[in-house]
């Protein structure tokens, strides 16, 4: 049975409405069977940081053409400019879910460390940094050239002043999955370097969304974000015996520390059940 048959359809819609969530957008892509799952997977999101792994692309992809190696070494600050006038901000490190980067200030580190503090444990310090070294609008070009929709990046992490103006990242779900096919094909820059960012992306710290929902075992690579009232989980999943499938799902309207990885993690073994269920 495809993917996108009505029952399929309509459990997941169903599992949707009865969580009382403002509003979810998911998107399954089975690489095996190759078919995909949506539901309403172009409403735009607030990113959160599932906008890092974007700029994890387009670090590798830069690494590639030429302009940044990913051992070039970037110094470690805090403070950094607002897209709105220019002026100043600082991140804070109690609000940062990676602090030990804190401790270089002054310091320079290699851009492949910053990378995996900005994936692994979500440092928002590391994306900023990087956000301004690559620039936006590089990022955003690399994002359309692997035929992803609906991803925008327009800032780093805390610019307060863009935020109030609504200047925010967008991610939609078919964006993610976009992207993370692209990545499970071996088609982000090269093989090599779509392996080693799914090996980043395996090391994730933060895992109470999908992989919370799946078997005890199975390999996920993924990415999550999430603020006040948004939820998101972006993965490829490695079912044993078979291909990989990914999965986006973004959230709005449960809160983040419990009800919505709720209810993603079980979003998450719905899908699984389903597609390990066929041949």
């Amino acid at each position: 049975m495809p993917l996108s048959s009505l029952s399929y359809l309509n459990a997941i819609e169903s599992q949707i409405a009865a969580s009382a969530a403002a509003a979810v957008g998911l998107a399954v892509h089975d690489l095996q069977m190759g078919d995909e799952l949506l539901v309403r997977a172009d409403d735009s999101f607030h990113a959160a940081s599932t906008f890092k792994l974007c700029v994890m692309m387009e670090a590798y992809h830069q690494a590639q053409t030429g302009p940044l190696p990913l051992d070039e070494r970037l110094a470690v600050r805090n403070e950094f400019s607002s897209i709105v006038d220019g002026s100043p901000f600082s991140l804070s490190a109690r609000d940062d879910g990676e602090t030990g980067l804190y401790e270089h200030l002054g310091e320079s580190l290699p851009l492949r460390d910053l990378v995996r503090r900005m994936i692994t444990r979500s440092s928002n310090l590391a994306t900023n940094l990087l956000v301004e070294r690559l620039g936006a609008e590089r990022i955003n070009a690399y994002m359309l050239a692997l035929g992803a929709q609906g991803l925008l990046v327009r800032r780093g992490v805390e610019d307060n002043k863009a935020f109030a103006l609504g200047l925010n990242n967008a991610a939609t779900a078919r964006g993610l999955m976009q992207v993370l096919v692209r990545l499970a094909e071996g088609q982000v820059v090269s093989p090599q370097a779509s392996e080693e960012m799914i090996a980043i992306l395996k090391e994730q710290h933060f895992n109470e969304g999908i992989p919370a929902g799946l078997p005890a075992g199975v390999p996920v690579a993924h990415k999550t974000g999430w603020n006040d009232k948004l939820y998101h989980d972006a993965a490829i999943v490695f079912p044993p015996g078979r291909r990989p499938y990914v999965l986006a799902v973004l959230t709005r309207g449960l809160a983040e520390d419990q009800e919505a990885p709720a209810l993603v993690a079980a979003l998450s073994r719905s899908i699984y059940d389903c597609l390990t269920a066929r041949p």
